[in-house]
């Protein structure tokens, strides 16, 4: 099966080589003879009833600062392609949703990867509220006075925003902290969102703990450990990644959510759990799997491009 694949993503020019997932899904395609298209997001175009992209055919390879080559630029309709993957980063705002939106138009016929309805009804950091017995005590708000009254239930606590990625804007903040309403300040002078709390979790400092799910399946985990003096396990501030197991317990959180997320398209698919609880879901753009490979020797990329062939051939 040979397919035609095109990349929704930020500039594959600028991507690290040995940590960017979207990159070692584009090698992996191409080792099983798929042809690569990349555009941004900002060039895909609706256009009179046609999904439109403006783009470039891609030859990738695993050489730094050598590793793609670009061939013309052209406008392509989506529709003509086997499978369109939606890859770029947050933050999950406006121009994110719209673009699901439009991806919806083509999507199943052209397979788009993964399903942009139920990435844009799925947002990472509220896709967990339906799990409450697996998470850790959560709110989401922005009146002052009730994020108050949750610190107070729980001590210290963890303050993000609800769209963010790569751990910005993340806040660690004990009972005493005197910051509480100068950060909700900052956070309601840049947008009209709730933020998210939650209980902190002191096991943070041992790891946090990203497990890949493919179609639904748990295929692997990495741990992220925060740097020193720092509250956040994310890769992108400096956490760093070891190589670590599954426990029951995670287990048994794949197996409650993994079939959810198989029926809602969500193919490659990411989430975090610290200390046996399930803190986020990340649908959007999830990272990990080169770490894995390194790791354990998993080659998740085969393993999602094995999905994605499966049900291009039902």
């Amino acid at each position: 099966m040979s397919l035609k694949v095109a990349l929704q993503m930020d500039p594959i020019e600028a991507v690290s080589i040995d940590g960017d997932s979207t990159f070692r899904l584009g090698l992996e395609a191409q080792t099983r003879g798929h042809s690569l298209f990349q555009y941004t997001a900002d060039r895909l175009i609706f256009d009179e009833g046609r999904l439109l992209a403006h783009g470039r055919d891609v030859t990738l390879r695993r050489e730094a600062g050598n590793h793609v080559d670009f061939g013309e630029w052209q406008t392509v309709d989506l529709s003509g392609f086997d499978v369109v993957w939606l890859r770029q980063d947050p933050p999950f705002d406006m121009a994110y949703v719209t673009s699901t939106h439009l991806l919806d138009r083509i999507h199943p016929a052209t397979l788009v990867v993964n399903d942009p309805f139920w990435v844009r009804n799925s947002p990472e950091k509220l896709m967990v509220l339906d799990f409450p017995d697996l998470t850790p005590p959560t709110m989401i708000a922005r009146d002052v006075r009730a994020i108050r009254g949750f610190r107070q239930r729980h001590g210290e606590i963890i303050l993000k925003p609800l769209y963010g990625n790569g751990g910005a804007g993340v806040f660690h903040l004990p009972q005493a902290d005197a910051n509480l309403s100068a950060l909700l300040e900052l956070f309601g002078g840049m947008n009209r969102e709730p933020v998210i709390v939650q209980k902190y979790l002191p096991a943070v400092v041992k790891g946090d703990k990203r497990i890949i799910l493919v179609d639904g399946e748990p295929v692997g985990a990495i741990n992220r450990v925060p740097a020193q003096g720092e509250a956040r396990s994310n890769m992108h501030v400096g956490g760093r990644p070891e190589k670590v197991g599954l426990t029951d317990r995670e287990r048994e959180i794949c197996a409650r959510i993994g079939p959810v997320l198989r029926e809602k398209g969500q193919i490659f698919v990411g989430i975090d759990v610290i200390d046996g609880w399930l803190t986020e879901i990340n649908v959007t753009s999830p990272t990990g799997i080169q770490e894995l490979e390194r790791f354990d020797g998993v080659n998740a990329a085969a393993l999602i491009w094995e999905a994605i062939e499966r049900r291009r051939a039902a």
